[in-house]
């Protein structure tokens, strides 16, 4: 641990935090304008260095390196203006969370079109010229184009600033940041403002994706990584604030730095590798600022959204055609094993619709009724998965044992976490439950000795009784069907309606005696009860748990699912589960393709039916009753 040492990683994070401001800060914009969570954010910087890498290749020669270059964030700023007027504007009178469920598609057709165009191989650029070589630094060798990207930053900041401040576009931008109703009371055409705002920000990511084309090489999983980091940026720097997001990127990149620098420590006797700490390390700052000073380092907080929401009728019991129908489904379901004769394949994968059921039920249960976004729902599926594999493989215990303890101790993970997230709402709630779950990712990836590390636990199998896939898939359904009903119930219940309350008027709710945040706080822990259930049934049918089930994909997922059934119905995850699950076996095992063609899918399907399937098809069983009321009403007064 030298001191040139640490002065050479302290300038290798503000190399890092300028670029990743310049992604943040677009995203920033975006937000503090549109209030869109834009997921396909990450998306863009990717197309920016894979578009930098063909246009340097091909047009270099002839116009240059830098101009070459710089075309690349241009046509990423043009295609974002094109899926803006192409799509983002015919959604936006749709609930915020279906316009994430739109920027998630996206993302998964721009990655496949991006494998279809260059390849799954990594792509390495040319050194940009005149910044080839290094520079000694207290006898420590620095890269010049570090040293340049560490001045784009601040120079990006003031450019951004003088668009903001000494433009007549850049006044619309900052009053629409603080009240864009009022902006569009004034008569400013809104979507014209939105397509250069959303512009400008793809432009900023797509610039910082070519910028990054001599430092590192450009490959598919750049996007996810990206898009993580940036939102960690903006949320800490404070919604809306540019400059707060150049103040959070410097944070993050210097305590990352830091721990690389500091690398292997003993604490009472306990070695603790900081170096590790790089993957968490910005979670952990986000949890903390967020519990401190929830609008982050130089945000403010939000302004009051004065546009009344529609309507949303209340939760009623099943219509007796949706009882016989969901009869009709348990019969099917029930029959499965005479028919695994014919497709062996069938109980299989009802297993996982009926997991994925559960686990969608269960988000549903606190972002439908209670209104708590989550992004870190499978913190909760993950622990129980784990905690059910621990429990057999070093505990003994039996399996039956297992999926009563398993679900407890996720349901202690969603208590612990829902204490802190209950103090917050909107979307930085949503912030503080991703930040849990990537610390309880990072504890898993990285805990060899317990969790396995990456590798994660193997060799958990079900019972001796349970061996049979058509006997674990008819414990499965049984222990599905009841938890699902349970959480029904709960909601139709005093409980629920009380969570309804405390979702759309807590401060009414308070007024009549409901304790908003315990009562907020005991649906985190039943959900993550479920999901934990959900957990403990996954691992016993694919026999192990790795990180990748406590990942911000399978939230994602989760949320998708959720989204594409319908929000504001009962079955809606049930049949946002069954579909998402389907397309995505089906359409996998049919084409390499198969993210463009279920993000295509998704897409049409948010276009068509923004109030998700089961929404869709309650709106018409309402609009089929009134005909016939209506009919009968008209014969009546004939007779």
């Amino acid at each position: 641990m030298s001191f040139s040492g640490l002065v050479v990683q302290l300038l290798n994070g503000l190399a890092s935090a300028s670029s990743l401001f310049l992604v943040a800060a677009g995203l920033s914009l975006i937000f503090g304008v549109m209030r869109i969570v834009n997921f396909a954010h990450g998306s863009f910087f990717m197309l920016g260095i894979y578009l930098a890498y063909t246009l340097v290749e091909r047009l270099a020669p002839a116009l240059g390196f830098w101009p070459a270059l710089l075309l690349a964030p241009l046509v990423t700023g043009l295609l974002g203006a094109v899926v803006e007027v192409a799509l983002l504007r015919r959604i936006y009178r749709a609930p915020e969370l279906f316009q994430l469920l739109a920027t998630f598609a996206l993302v998964l057709v721009i990655k496949d079109a991006v494998l279809w165009a260059w390849g799954p191989e990594e792509l390495f650029g040319p050194r940009a010229p005149g910044l080839e070589g290094a520079v000694s630094i207290l006898g420590r060798q620095f890269p010049v184009y570090d040293l340049f990207l560490m001045a784009v930053g601040p120079v990006v900041l003031g450019l951004l600033w003088l668009l903001l401040h000494r433009t007549r576009w850049g006044t619309l931008v900052r009053a629409a940041t603080q009240d864009r109703e009022m902006v569009s009371a004034l008569g400013v055409n809104q979507a014209w403002l939105f397509t250069s705002v959303f512009a400008l920000g793809a432009l900023l990511a797509g610039l910082a994706g070519a910028l990054q084309l001599p430092r590192e090489p450009a490959h598919l999983e750049m996007d996810l990584l990206t898009i993580g980091a940036a939102f960690v940026v903006v949320v800490v720097g404070g919604m809306g604030s540019i400059t707060g997001a150049l103040v959070a990127a410097v944070v993050i990149a210097e305590l990352k730095a830091l721990c690389i620098w500091i690398g292997l420590v003993e604490v009472a006797g306990v070695s603790l590798s900081l170096s590790k700490m790089t993957l968490v390390v910005e979670f952990v700052v986000m949890a903390v600022v967020l519990v401190w000073r929830p609008w982050g380092l130089l945000g403010r907080p939000q302004a009051t959204v004065r546009a009344l929401a529609q309507a949303e009728a209340p939760l009623r019991p099943a219509s007796v055609g949706l009882r016989r129908l969901g009869w009709a489904a348990l019969a099917s379901l029930a029959l499965v094993p005479l028919a695994a004769g014919v497709w062996p394949y069938l109980p299989v994968l009802l297993v996982d619709v009926l997991v994925a059921a559960l686990f969608a039920s269960s988000l549903h249960f606190i972002m439908g009724p209670a209104g708590l976004h989550s992004f870190g729902h499978a913190a909760y599926f993950g622990l129980g998965a784990y905690a059910a594999a621990l429990l057999v493989r070093s505990a003994g215990v039996p399996m039956e044992l297992v999926l009563l303890l398993a679900p407890l101790a996720a349901g202690l993970g969603a208590l612990l976490y829902g204490w802190l997230c209950v103090r917050l709402s909107g979307v930085y709630l949503t912030m503080l439950t991703l930040a849990f779950a990537q610390i309880t990712w990072a504890l898993c990836y990285q805990w060899d000795a317990v969790t396995g590390g990456s590798n994660g636990l193997t060799g958990v199998w079900p019972a001796a009784w349970l061996v049979h896939p058509l006997a674990y898939y008819g414990l499965t359904l049984a222990v599905v069907v009841a938890a699902v009903l349970l959480l029904r119930r709960m909601l139709l219940a005093p409980f629920g309606l009380a969570l309804r309350a405390a979702r759309d008027s807590a401060l009414r709710a308070d007024a009549l005696g409901v304790d908003v945040r315990r009562l907020q706080w005991a649906a985190f822990g039943v959900a993550g009860v479920m999901a934990g259930l959900a957990g403990a049934l996954y691992v016993f049918s694919k026999g192990s748990i790795s990180p990748e089930g406590l990942s911000v994909g399978k939230s994602v997922d989760g949320l998708v699912m959720v989204l594409l059934g319908g929000v504001q119905t009962l079955s809606g995850p049930l049949v946002g589960a069954a579909v998402f699950t389907w397309l995505h076996d089906t359409v996998a095992r049919n084409t390499d393709y198969w993210r463009a063609v279920l993000g295509a899918t998704m897409l049409v399907l948010v276009l068509l039916f923004p109030q998700g399937i089961a929404g869709f098809g309650q709106q018409l069983a309402q609009r089929w009753q009134a005909r016939n009321a209506g009919s009968i009403d008209q014969r009546g007064s004939r007779g």
